[in-house]
């Protein structure tokens, strides 16, 4: 069983950045896909960033450009750095892991208990 535990949440002003960390329990990041999925009030789970094993990456339209997931296999920890954030970014982060290079939610095996970004209007 990997456990995915996050770090890296909390409050930020508009426009500032915050760094998002997901140390896993084990090596993984050679053969799994990870994803950070996020979810807002209200509002559903969504997908944010991946990579795959292959340092091949995907982002959301909606992040594109600000955020960058990145992995330290050294530390076993995905990473996802946000910048330029803006109110439309408050929600709970989720690290996730893939087996597969599939990425939607119902592809992933793992799941952290999520971190809580609020960005001020």
């Amino acid at each position: 069983q990997v456990e995915l535990v996050e770090s890296g949440g909390g409050l930020a002003q508009r426009g500032a950045s915050l760094r998002l960390s997901c140390a896993a329990s084990e090596r993984i990041f050679d053969i799994y896909t990870m994803a950070w999925f996020r979810q807002a009030p209200g509002k559903e789970r969504d997908f944010v960033a991946h990579i795959r094993w292959s340092g091949q990456t995907c982002y959301a339209d909606s992040v594109k450009g600000r955020f960058t997931i990145s992995t330290d296999n050294a530390k076993n920890t995905v990473y996802l750095q946000m910048n330029s954030l803006s109110h439309e970014d408050t929600a709970a982060y989720y690290c996730a892991a893939s087996r597969t290079t599939l990425t939607t939610q119902d592809d992933m095996n793992y799941w952290g208990k999520g971190t809580v970004v609020i960005v001020s209007s």
